[in-house]
């Protein structure tokens, strides 16, 4: 039973941990992509975070797949729309900064990003054990 509480656990504050390390990521980006050329996800220090935040999330995923993570079976098809959403707006965002208030298109775009890095892999791994439990049962 201790196992389990620590696996629970682990997905609580991966999940918990990779959220905030995206939004800090996304806002450091925003803070850099006028004073910064390339951009932060483009450099290699945002290329070691990009690779954090994906390892973050496909540990999340690997958990919720077991049924140990922070989102239960019934809240997968939900989290996989919302994911995708949030996949779709880091790719939407790119850019929003050189033709919006530079400051306000800066976040919408870091914040963005930086989320779909962290949500990409968790979608995956979620949306591939839902397929599979769809087709093991035909």
């Amino acid at each position: 039973m201790a196992k389990d509480d620590i696996m629970h656990k682990l997905g609580r504050w991966s999940f918990l941990i990779g959220i905030l390390a995206a939004l800090i990521a996304g806002l450091y980006h925003a803070y850099t992509v006028k004073s910064v050329n390339p951009r932060f996800f483009a450099t290699d220090a945002g290329g070691v975070v990009a690779w954090i935040l994906a390892i973050i999330g496909a540990i999340v995923g690997v958990l919720a797949v077991f049924g140990r993570g922070p989102i239960t079976k019934k809240e997968t098809p939900g989290f996989l729309l919302a994911g995708i959403a949030l996949v779709v707006m880091g790719g939407i965002f790119v850019g929003w900064s050189d033709w919006l208030n530079p400051f306000i298109g800066a976040i919408l775009e870091g914040v963005s990003i930086s989320l779909a890095i962290f949500t990409a892999p968790t979608v995956g791994i979620l949306a591939l054990n839902t397929i599979w439990n769809i087709g093991k049962d035909v």
